[in-house]
């Protein structure tokens, strides 16, 4: 049986956009560790699973999926985010 992660990311601190946050995300957790390839030095995994995130519009589609292919679940809390309000006029002080 995999094992996977449930989860809504959050917004990337690089951009002021929102896109990429509306979504829930099924990403598969790895079974095997890393490893350093010798020649190029290059990070590589036996595991193919980890390349895979699958998108789903709500977190109940998630946990259908992960029910119908029996995949262990586990949901991560969605990260609220914290508006400060604050004047215009405050970026002239």
């Amino acid at each position: 049986m995999s094992k996977a992660r449930i989860y809504r990311p959050s917004k990337s601190a690089m951009t002021s956009g929102q896109r990429n946050t509306q979504q829930w995300v099924l990403e598969f957790e790895s079974k095997s560790p890393r490893f350093v390839e010798p020649l190029m030095g290059w990070t590589g995994s036996k595991d193919t699973k980890r390349q895979v995130k699958l998108r789903f519009g709500t977190q109940e589609e998630a946990l259908a999926y992960a029910k119908k292919y029996k995949i262990d679940a586990q949901i991560l809390p969605e990260q609220s985010r914290k508006r400060i309000i604050k004047p215009y006029a405050d970026n002239f002080k």
